[in-house]
């Protein structure tokens, strides 16, 4: 038998598993989005790109920013795993203090958990050069090593999602 922990604010008490990887998520993509800072500054990180255009203005703004928005989406997963998920917040208009549809949380999380796995996960392809995908070449084997250290664990972060959007609907089904 699985052993539960409730947060408290959830109507039927969240598994132990689902309330860890919502939790670890934020530090699962972190490897990542400090992987892509240095390219906001033109540092290139051993990579080798002969036919990269020049990068526009507001390239670093959006590396920064995209890094920003990774982990404000990995921290949305805490919906998932709290009252806040089941219940709309107060401030929310025509909808505060109301029961959030189990199916309103489910359906967005499915489809984003789908396309972080078509997003990410053919990722060892490119690394073997694999169905014609390919990667970037690097100027070494260090620095190729460092990016599949950093960048790989992004690829959890689809059946991560998944699997708190399958807990969730679990939770919230009908008894």
């Amino acid at each position: 038998m699985p052993i539960k922990l409730s947060l408290g604010d959830t109507e039927r008490p969240v598994p132990l598993w689902a309330l860890r990887l919502a939790k670890a998520l934020p530090f699962v993509l972190l490897p990542h989005c400090l992987w892509r800072l240095p390219f906001a500054v033109d540092f290139q990180m051993g990579t080798i790109d002969p036919t990269a255009p020049p990068r526009p203005w507001w390239t670093p703004a959006y590396v920064v920013g995209l890094s920003v928005l990774t982990e404000a989406l990995a921290l949305l997963t805490m919906v998932l795993v709290s009252g806040w998920g089941e219940v709309f917040p107060s401030w929310v208009p025509f909808l505060g203090g109301r029961r959030v549809p189990p199916l309103a949380a489910v359906i967005p999380a499915t489809l984003g958990g789908l396309a972080l796995v078509a997003l990410w996960d053919p990722m060892p392809l490119a690394w073997f050069g694999l169905l014609g995908f390919h990667e970037v070449a690097f100027t070494n084997g260090w620095w190729k090593l460092l990016a599949h250290t950093c960048i790989s664990p992004v690829m959890l972060w689809g059946p991560i999602v998944l699997a708190l959007a399958y807990a969730y609907y679990k939770r919230r089904r009908p008894a």
